[in-house]
């Protein structure tokens, strides 16, 4: 495949297109290279997802292993949260 385009170029070079040709050519060329440092490139939001899928691991893992227990303490969390909740609504300041 390199070959033909290399004769291709070769071609096109004899017929006189040789300033855009050259310019195709070294776009070619360094494509690989471009394309390695787009995929190696780290991205930003990558690091949100990978937390998230861990933390929602432990949470499936949590309610396997404590079914009964970790619905108490759900409940307990639910509850203190919403007594505060109404406290703050009605404007009780403890």
């Amino acid at each position: 495949m390199e070959r033909e385009m290399e004769r291709s170029m070769d071609q096109d070079m004899s017929r006189g297109m040789n300033g855009s040709l050259h310019r195709w050519t070294a776009a070619m060329r360094s494509m690989p290279e471009k394309i390695r440092k787009k995929a190696m490139k780290k991205e930003p939001g990558i690091d949100g997802i990978i937390v998230t899928v861990g933390l929602c691991i432990i949470a499936l893992l949590l309610c396997v292993i404590m079914k009964d227990s970790l619905k108490t303490f759900i409940e307990t969390i639910v509850g203190s949260l919403t007594s505060e909740a109404q406290k703050i609504l009605t404007g009780v300041i403890p």
